[in-house]
């Protein structure tokens, strides 16, 4: 007995002290348990604002590298697609351009504030030797006129950037007198023009042309006319139906064959049907080669057959032809005096808007480079462009 409760005492005594070691391994798992949560905590801390801080901005350029970025750029606002190019020079081919070209609103108001222009298409083979007139002419007109110009390929312009010339040169190709690349050449122009939402009217000139009115006189002439100004006439003899080939038919009869001056003033709707033509496209260009001088026939013809109503059948620009020849007259130096202009004021009675006028032309051509000075110096008095 004695025995059995001396192991019971010892048995005790054992037990006791073994009771007590898990509460204090319990306290000091506890303790470090508070002391790594705060550690993480801390650590969590600055990675988020120190080492973050530094990554993100290399994820983000490496992300703006990557060609899939364009899928999440936020959609085109409606300025980004009425806003006119900020280059002319692009490397869409002619079938391109002209398709492009050729989109047109539905539509006819627009859902936002829009100040129609005019598009001054020079075509040119190289300077414009005119170019400080036309400067003068534009200065102070700013936002209410667009200027395109159509070179030989191999020209290279040299106008400052102060210039209204400046960058103005659109993609431009080989354009031969008489030949079906003249229209085309108008063509590219029209169609680059009609990049420009805003640009409602389109004149084409030369280096050779100047204008015979200020600039004011000019936009309301042609913003108010009900009509487009192309000549388009049916003329008898060699020089007129004697151009026409019948093989052009059934798209273009006899009937139907037209003549004209190259230089004309059209809206934005003919425009389009212009630049949108596949239909008597490839007929003239099969079947209207030298002598069918295509320029005189290709618009002239198509415009007559479609839209007769629209056009006010002459032309804006005076030439003079009365000293004969394959070509106009040129004026030099000699020329450039007050009686020349006032002779062609008074040269012809025409219909504006169907009422008579004697403000038939708005443009005169062809001027050589020494006609320049005495234009200048006659500008304000006569032709009131200061």
């Amino acid at each position: 007995m004695a025995v059995e409760e001396g192991k019971d005492l010892g048995v005790t005594l054992r037990i006791n002290p073994s009771r007590l070691f898990p509460l204090r391994l319990l306290q000091f798992f506890l303790v470090f348990l508070a002391l790594g949560l705060g550690l993480s905590v801390f650590s969590m801390f600055t990675v988020r604002y120190l080492k973050v801080q530094n990554f993100v901005p290399v994820t983000q350029t490496i992300l703006e590298q990557l060609p899939v970025k364009h899928c999440y750029e936020e959609p085109h606002s409606l300025e980004s697609w009425i806003r006119p190019p900020s280059k002319l020079m692009h490397t869409m081919n002619d079938s391109e351009l002209l398709w492009r070209a050729s989109l047109a609103p539905r539509i006819k108001t627009y859902p936002f504030k829009r100040v129609p222009k005019i598009a001054f298409m020079f075509l040119t083979k190289g300077p414009l030797p005119m170019a400080p007139l036309w400067e003068r002419f534009f200065k102070g007109h700013e936002g209410l006129y667009s200027i395109y110009v159509h070179s030989m390929p191999s020209y290279e312009p040299h106008f400052p950037p102060s210039s209204v010339f400046y960058q103005r040169q659109i993609p431009s190709q080989v354009a031969e007198w008489g030949r079906m690349s003249m229209c085309t050449a108008e063509r590219r122009l029209l169609a680059n023009a009609l990049l420009d939402i805003s640009n409602e009217w389109f004149i084409l000139l030369s280096e050779a042309c100047i204008p015979l009115n200020n600039f004011s006189i000019v936009y309301r002439y042609i913003s108010r006319s009900r009509y487009s100004f192309m000549g388009s006439f049916d003329e008898d003899g060699p020089y007129g139906r004697g151009r026409y080939n019948e093989n052009m038919a059934p798209e273009v009869n006899l009937s139907d064959w037209r003549k004209g001056s190259q230089w004309f003033e059209i809206n934005r709707m003919l425009a389009v049907r212009i630049v949108e033509d596949t239909t008597y496209f490839p007929k003239f260009n099969e079947f209207c080669t030298p002598a069918c001088y295509v320029d005189e026939h290709y618009f002239q013809t198509m415009l007559s057959i479609e839209t007769p109503h629209l056009l006010a059948n002459r032309t804006l620009t005076y030439v003079d032809w009365s000293r004969g020849g394959a070509h106009p007259a040129t004026f030099g130096k000699n020329d450039i005096k007050k009686e020349f202009f006032k002779k062609i004021s008074e040269s012809k009675t025409c219909l504006y808007n169907n009422q008579p006028t004697t403000l038939c032309y708005l443009f005169a051509r062809k001027f050589a480079p020494s006609a320049l000075e005495p234009l200048l110096e006659l500008a304000s008095d006569v032709l009131g462009i200061s």
